[in-house]
């Protein structure tokens, strides 16, 4: 009796697995404030399609990159208040890009937790390592000499990450380990986080549950 129940357990296990693997992930976040008008909307599993109106033209670039390298669907609209500038809308966009992050993780079952990533962009070599532990902590290690790129703030990349992963709960180190030119830089970290975060993302079929001790992420 103990094998057949053992036999039972298993192929009830396999067949919970089955249904975590096909469940589709993703979200959908709006946000109204008196500065902006946003909606995001992700599939984790999806194969880097974008649709990207931010209103700043070098945050479309990037998450439009950011789509393609983690695989990601990805669509983001936002009116914004740029006559003040492009901080509110830089902001909040990064708020609902890590909200739909953590709704569309849900319990985060059966993924991978960790992930890391080096990418070079030229004469730029970035790193980025996340880990979806449920608590919100960065590191941003990124020197760069432009203050602005078109209307992108550059002082705003480190803002969108804290924000990002504040919002998504994960922990984020980000790096540039040599580089010149900060075009390339802000590519190079928004590609590395992209790979990193697919990775971590990935469904691993050999974690049951929750890949953590405590038992929760």
């Amino acid at each position: 009796m103990a094998g057949v129940e053992l036999i039972g357990r298993k192929v009830e296990d396999k067949n919970m697995s089955t249904e975590l693997q096909a469940a589709p992930r993703a979200a959908e976040v709006r946000r109204k404030t008196k500065e902006t008008d946003i909606r995001v909307g992700l599939t984790l599993d999806g194969s880097g399609r974008s649709r990207v109106a931010s209103g700043v033209a070098f945050l479309d670039h990037m998450l439009e990159l950011f789509a393609r390298h983690g695989l990601f669907d990805l669509e983001v609209e936002c009116r914004g208040d740029l006559e003040i500038d492009d901080h509110h809308s830089v902001e909040d966009i990064a708020i609902c890009l890590g909200q739909a992050f953590a709704q569309a993780l849900g319990d985060k079952a059966g993924v991978t937790r960790y992930g890391a990533s080096l990418v070079p962009m030229d004469e730029a070599l970035c790193r980025a390592v996340v880990d979806l532990s449920g608590r919100f902590y960065l590191v941003y290690e990124v020197e760069t000499k432009r203050q602005m790129i078109g209307n992108f703030s550059v002082e705003l990349a480190e803002h969108f990450w804290r924000s990002f992963a504040e919002a998504a709960r994960c922990n984020l180190h980000l790096d540039c380990l040599r580089g010149r030119n900060t075009h390339h830089i802000l590519e190079g970290t928004f590609k590395a986080a992209a790979r990193a975060l697919r990775q971590a993302c990935e469904r691993d079929p050999r974690v049951v549950g929750v890949p953590s001790t405590k038992g929760i992420l």
